[in-house]
């Protein structure tokens, strides 16, 4: 193109053009035409814990994320948890940074067996971590058995209205016992009586722990949802790291009610087939992108 026989009004479309393409998803330039997905998907490090954390996040940018999730420790990371140093978080951030990726949350690993002044005291203190690193959502994975519940209960009504303060979402995702399915996160959410303790819906773990429809059981938290951990699973301790499409999760359906409560993401990608190297498995983490792309761009 001769610039010099630009218009004033063809310079501005074709500067506006450069900067839309630049901030396009990668599944919307090049062979990959996907449309762009009603609410952001990221992705877990769950798949790459064989490898170094450092390997995960190129695997991660690589099929096409632009946003992690600090999900899974290793001996190596243990990301927001009580122990970390600010030195381990500063260089962590920075990891994170220099791949131009973003992470939006930590998980959180309550001390069910502690008293209940130190397992307050543990969660404070991994929330601080989270503040330091500017993640947006914390996580909790419930709790198992009865006997806990009382205390989880406490813990997480101090942790809702701390992390509320500090400007992080406090959520919790199925997973068996006390938040195996809908009737167990109800009572949980009852039980901690908080605004900020909300729901990271998991439709794969809805299947895997209890067989019951995710479809179904959305129907009485899907008010309550600010986030979604996607995986497919085929049966109660089926596979849960397996390619979407394989089980019996119905994610269109999932989406569609989700898209009638008005939830507005973001998606994370959970379960993706572990194969022998770190690429390979990136493949399979960028395939179920494009499959959750194409659901989304149906609904």
């Amino acid at each position: 193109m001769n610039t010099s026989s630009l218009t004033r009004r063809d310079f501005i479309t074709a500067a506006s053009v450069g900067v839309t393409t630049a901030m396009m998803p990668w599944s919307m330039r090049g062979a990959e035409k996907t449309p762009v997905a009603v609410w952001p998907i990221g992705c877990f490090n769950r798949a790459w814990t064989n490898w170094s954390f450092d390997v995960a996040l190129d695997a991660i940018k690589g099929a096409g994320y632009q946003t992690t999730g600090l999900l899974t420790t290793t001996k190596d990371d243990p990301f927001t948890g009580s122990a970390a140093t600010p030195e381990y978080l500063a260089a962590l951030k920075q990891k994170i940074v220099s791949r131009g990726l973003k992470a939006n949350m930590c998980a959180l690993r309550v001390k069910n067996d502690a008293p209940l002044a130190e397992a307050i005291a543990d969660t404070r203190k991994q929330l601080t971590n989270a503040q330091t690193l500017g993640l947006p959502f914390a996580l909790t994975f419930g709790v198992d058995q009865p006997e806990h519940y009382p205390q989880f209960y406490k813990v997480m009504a101090d942790a809702a209205a701390f992390a509320q303060e500090r400007g992080i979402k406090l959520v919790i995702k199925p997973h068996g016992g006390g938040s195996g399915a809908s009737e167990e996160i109800l009572r949980c959410m009852k039980a901690v009586a908080h605004p900020n303790f909300k729901v990271w819906y998991d439709a794969g773990n809805i299947i895997y722990y209890t067989g019951k429809d995710p479809v179904a059981e959305l129907e009485r938290v899907a008010e309550h949802v600010t986030g979604f951990c996607a995986k497919d699973c085929v049966g109660v301790h089926g596979e849960p790291m397996s390619q979407f499409g394989t089980g019996k999760v119905d994610f269109a359906a999932v989406f569609r009610k989700l898209k009638s409560a008005g939830f507005n993401g973001p998606i994370m990608v959970e379960g993706v087939k572990v194969e022998a190297t770190p690429e390979a498995t990136m493949a399979n983490a960028r395939a179920n992108r494009l499959f959750l792309e194409k659901v989304l761009a149906s609904i």
